[in-house]
C-alpha cells in the first residue's frame, strides 16, 4: 500500500460569485489565501454523582475570516463589491476556492464558502524605495464552509 503524498499549498485558483447573475466578481489570482477554518463550542455537562466522568456535547460552529491577497491591478470589482455593500448590506456572494493538483489542472479538493461579505479592503502600501508589487488584501467574513473532495 503507498501511503498518500500531501497536496501543495501554492497551487489555488478562487471564484468569487455574486448576484442573480452568479457571474465571476474579479479576473485576477490570489497568490494568498487563509482562513478556511471552522471551530466547534463544546459543552461540558455534569452528571450528579458521576464527578468523574463529564459529559461533552457539540455546540454551535463557528467560522473564521478569510484574508485574499493578490497584486492590484485595473480590475476593480473587489473595490466595487466592497462599495456596493456599503450601499446594501443584504448584498452577498458565494466563494469557491479549488486546491488543484501539481500540473495546475486536477482538481484536488473544493472549500464553498456561502454568504460572503467583504469586511475589509486594504490598498497596498506604497513606498517608493521598493520596486515591490502593489499587493491589495481583501477579508470577508463567510456563513458556512463545506468541503467537497477533489474530482478524478
Amino acid at each position: 500500500m503507498v501511503a498518500p503524498y500531501p497536496f501543495t499549498a501554492f497551487n489555488f485558483s478562487v471564484e468569487i460569485n455574486r448576484g442573480q447573475n452568479g457571474g465571476p466578481l474579479v479576473a485576477a489570482a490570489f497568490s494568498e489565501c487563509d482562513g478556511l477554518e471552522m471551530t466547534m463550542d463544546v459543552k461540558t455537562i455534569r452528571e450528579g454523582g458521576a464527578s468523574d466522568r463529564p459529559i461533552r456535547v457539540n455546540g454551535a460552529v463557528n467560522y473564521a475570516n478569510v484574508t485574499l491577497k493578490r497584486g492590484m491591478t485595473d480590475d476593480f470589482g473587489l473595490w466595487t463589491w466592497f462599495r456596493d455593500s456599503i450601499d446594501d448590506p443584504r448584498l452577498r456572494a458565494d466563494a469557491e476556492v479549488v486546491l488543484l493538483g501539481a500540473d495546475g489542472v486536477k482538481e484536488r479538493a473544493r472549500f464553498q464558502l456561502s454568504r460572503c461579505v467583504p469586511i475589509k479592503l486594504k490598498a497596498p502600501a506604497m513606498n517608493a524605495k521598493d520596486g515591490a508589487i502593489a499587493i491589495e488584501e481583501l477579508q470577508m467574513a463567510y456563513e458556512t464552509l463545506t468541503f467537497k473532495a477533489g474530482k478524478d
